[in-house]
């Protein structure tokens, strides 16, 4: 915190009446598994450290499911009972029916109005718990207009709920709600019907009083120097950083905490995983440039277990063994030079990987267009089943499919009625146990030749059901939202690997230009993505 702020923060502290007892329930729903990221929920969420700056007891809460909200809401109203003022900020998706809303865990799958009860949280129950203080409770819902899917009898969005008595409910996008609150609400000495006038692209509603503010004026700061010190000291101690203390020693250079302040700055810098862990907190980073960091480590193959925007043990492993190969000291904290460093090497990976895989895919379009060449450019049925074989998703395999077509067709139009049917009844059900029924009984037939191949593909795809049921649930782990599987079709797209019409959805066009992708690039072939396809993939199109 920059001195003039820390010191601010400290004369509001220092006057605030020391009767009063503030609380406030501040909860972000960012990152949902089966639905878009409400994004600015993350700023909402931001928004209690303005509430606690204010004096308030902040209960905070992030990427909440059903359980967790309900644990959170019981903890605050528990707490609350002899709060003299009270806040609750919730943002993520809503979803309403009637007057009635509920705010959706971040497992939330579908939930129908018959089941909703239990993917998340009633507005109701928020909106009675700050009835209990009428005149002295406000209430912020924050949303964004994402889609979310939704079952039977619900509709997405914060609906038209009733404010209790004496509640003023404010609701709209959880960004300018965020701002609203640092920027509005953060001011003392403002009634509510002043607050609710500056609610600009907000909805408003409850209690509108005007006698009195919300949130009174501070007492004119001490004027004992000694009172005004030991509140400086109060805030720096809980910081309890190097540039903190050093802001308070040039305030207070000969003060009565100035030793100490001296003595915790020594400490700090004697231990070097602290210190790393406050060098750190000071870049106040990001969720998203979290994910970057991890992002970057997966391009340089320190694996992070995740990309999720928060530093667990997985994390911090990989930004250690980052720091070893580098010959760091390897703390799994960064400072503002290591990401940098760090930046600079997984662009530079990217680039490298980039051209590696432009030159490998040109060698396989080369070789793909020369076996063409010499098996399916003829146009006969036997070189053309030679080339689907081989290259079964080739440069040219749709081609090859329409001119095999023809042969079909033409085999069907001269083929006896019992042998048209039964190839009809094995194609429908296009299983190997139906081709093999095809070729039992028609092993001269005229389809013998299609079956065959047929027959062969399908004990193919047969034996790697195992493994694509695998790959799928590796894919569906990392839980890919629409805004990412469109970024990913767009880069394959690009790439001239031609992914489909580029609408987030994965079809058979998708599939076959990541299996494309993957061979290019040496991975393994499937067809299905990876956590490390995922950042490759990205990271190259940056």
């Amino acid at each position: 915190m920059p001195t003039r702020a820390l010191f601010a923060a400290v004369a509001i502290l220092a006057a605030w009446p020391a009767w009063a007892r503030d609380v406030a329930l501040v909860i972000g729903n960012e990152n949902y598994r089966r639905a878009p990221d409400v994004n600015s929920a993350e700023d909402a969420a931001d928004a209690g450290a303005a509430l606690e700056a204010l004096g308030f007891d902040v209960h905070e809460g992030r990427d909440l499911d059903a359980a967790g909200l309900r644990r959170a809401l019981a903890g605050f109203h528990a707490d609350a009972q002899d709060a003299d003022r009270m806040v609750i900020l919730v943002a993520g998706h809503f979803a309403h029916a009637g007057a009635q809303g509920w705010l959706l865990g971040t497992e939330a799958d579908r939930p129908s109005l018959g089941s909703v009860d239990g993917a998340g949280l009633p507005v109701a129950t928020i909106l009675s718990i700050a009835g209990e203080r009428p005149g002295a409770a406000m209430v912020l819902l924050g949303t964004e207009p994402l889609p979310i899917a939704l079952g039977p009898g619900l509709t997405g969005g914060l609906g038209d709920m009733p404010a209790p008595q004496g509640v003023t409910v404010i609701s709209g996008d959880a960004g300018t709600l965020a701002e609203f609150v640092t920027d509005v609400l953060a001011e003392p000495g403002q009634s509510q019907a002043a607050l609710a006038a500056q609610a600009e692209g907000l909805g408003v509603s409850g209690y509108l009083g005007d006698a009195g503010p919300f949130l009174p004026l501070p007492a004119p700061p001490a004027t004992d120097a000694g009172a005004a010190e030991t509140a400086a000291w109060d805030v720096v101690r809980r910081l309890d950083t190097v540039p903190a203390y050093e802001g308070f020693l040039r305030q207070y250079p000969s003060g009565r905490y100035a030793a100490e302040a001296r003595a915790a700055i020594e400490a700090i810098r004697a231990q070097p995983l602290l210190q790393a862990q406050k060098a750190e907190e000071a870049l106040a980073l990001s969720r998203d440039r979290r994910r970057e960091v991890q992002r970057n480590l997966s391009l340089l193959e320190f694996d992070p277990r995740g990309i999720d925007g928060l530093f667990g043990p997985g994390s911090r492993r990989a930004i250690a063994a980052w720091q070893k190969a580098n010959r760091i000291e390897a703390t799994g904290y960064l400072d503002a030079d290591q990401l940098t460093r760090l930046q600079a090497q997984a662009d530079r990976r990217a680039a490298e990987l980039e051209a590696e895989a432009r030159a490998r895919q040109a060698e396989l379009d080369r070789q793909d267009r020369l076996y063409w060449e010499q098996t399916g450019a003829a146009g006969d049925e036997a070189g053309l089943r030679a080339y689907l074989k081989r290259y079964p998703d080739g440069l040219f395999a749709d081609l090859a499919q329409e001119r095999l077509a023809v042969f079909e067709d033409r085999r069907r139009q001269e083929a006896q009625g019992a042998d048209r049917l039964a190839w009809d009844q094995a194609v429908a059900a296009g299983t190997a146990q139906a081709y093999r029924d095809y070729l039992r009984v028609f092993p001269n037939g005229v389809f013998a030749e299609d079956a065959q191949a047929a027959l062969e593909a399908a004990e193919a795809a047969e034996g790697a059901e195992a493994a694509r049921a695998s790959a799928e649930a590796t894919e569906n782990a990392l839980g890919l939202n629409g805004f990412f599987r469109q970024a990913i079709e767009k880069r394959l797209s690009n790439l001239g690997l031609k992914p489909g019409r580029v609408d987030g959805t994965f079809d058979d066009d998708t599939r076959r230009a990541i299996r494309r992708y993957q061979e290019a690039r040496g991975m393994e072939v499937t067809g299905y993505l990876t956590q490390a396809a995922v950042v490759r993939l990205l990271a190259e199109g940056l």
